[in-house]
């Protein structure tokens, strides 16, 4: 999702505006107990701009306060999220870990602000939010999106970012922050609570979704997922999709290699994106929500020479 965010984002969220006209609104769960003192949206069905196109979310509380990792697509779902975090916890909320800059993840940003919540990304993501934000919100409507959905919605960058690492406390829940390989984007996190085996793994991973690729580097994604697999984690907080484990790491890998290879073949033979992506929805394997994807995908990295 992109120019940075907005030439891809044209793409997929005309094409979302179309699927949401048609599917109807479906409104997200309530927070799920993932472990002691971990929370999250997870399973998300039937992904609409009523609750923020699928994307999970989800809370870590600590002694002194509250860890966010992602703020959902606008201060209107960031409410809801506030609602849902207020019946679980009380407590401050201290910081906002975005995953990534991509709208449904990160443009509900402002309303934690207001909470006092320092927002944390990778340095890579700040400056493409930064560079992003304000034409995505000036042309919202292209991507599937009204006025009214996005009504309160500012722009609010990350003012701390990190490199390589970075070490949260929050009185006795230490949450690692690390800078994935080039994958979904060039700044994607992955939130990791080593003592409780449980990583955030942002858009990293889509379980049961079709995933967004137009950003993504391929090999260096492999290569992160490999990663993933050997890390001593058991809950795996997808970005889209149901709580996952080490073998939906591996079913991710399957895809976008087999999405890759398969693309390049047909790309090399036709610039045709609707017959390509349906020759790939009939090779790749199944997935229940997001086939719309794979069109913009392949207009996106296979047919614009942005092939990696």
């Amino acid at each position: 999702m992109k120019k940075s965010l907005a030439v891809s984002g044209k793409v997929v969220f005309l094409v979302l505006a179309l699927l949401v006209a048609s599917t109807g609104a479906f409104a997200a769960d309530k927070l799920t107990k993932i472990a002691e003192n971990v929370y999250s949206y997870v399973d998300v069905k039937n992904g609409s701009r009523d609750n923020s196109f699928g994307a999970n979310a989800g809370i870590i509380v600590g002694k002194d306060g509250i860890v966010v990792v992602d703020t959902l697509v606008s201060a209107r779902e960031a409410k809801r999220f506030i609602k849902d975090i207020r019946a679980v916890s009380r407590k401050p909320i201290k910081y906002v870990v975005n995953t990534h800059y991509h709208l449904d993840h990160a443009f509900g940003n402002s309303e934690f602000v207001k909470l006092g919540a320092v927002v944390i990304a990778q340095e890579n993501d700040k400056k493409e939010m930064e560079k992003s934000a304000v034409e995505t919100l000036k042309n919202i409507k292209e991507y599937g999106l009204t006025p009214k959905d996005m009504a309160g919605t500012l722009p609010a960058y990350p003012t701390l970012a990190y490199g390589d690492r970075m070490t949260i406390d929050i009185g006795g829940q230490q949450i690692e922050l690390i800078h994935a390989r080039h994958s979904h984007t060039g700044g994607d996190t992955l939130v990791y609570l080593r003592d409780k085996k449980i990583l955030f793994a942002g858009d990293v991973l889509f379980t049961g979704y079709h995933p967004f690729m137009g950003e993504g580097n391929i090999d260096e994604w492999a290569r992160q997922l490999d990663e993933i697999n050997s890390m001593d984690v058991e809950k795996i907080i997808p970005g889209h999709g149901p709580l996952s484990g080490k073998k939906d790491i591996a079913a991710m890998k399957e895809y976008i290699l087999a999405f890759d290879k398969r693309a390049k073949e047909l790309a090399s033979q036709s610039d045709d994106a609707q017959k390509i992506a349906a020759e790939l929805k009939r090779v790749l394997p199944e997935r229940p929500e997001g086939a719309w994807l794979i069109a913009p995908n392949v207009q996106m990295k296979y047919l614009k020479k942005q092939v990696k």
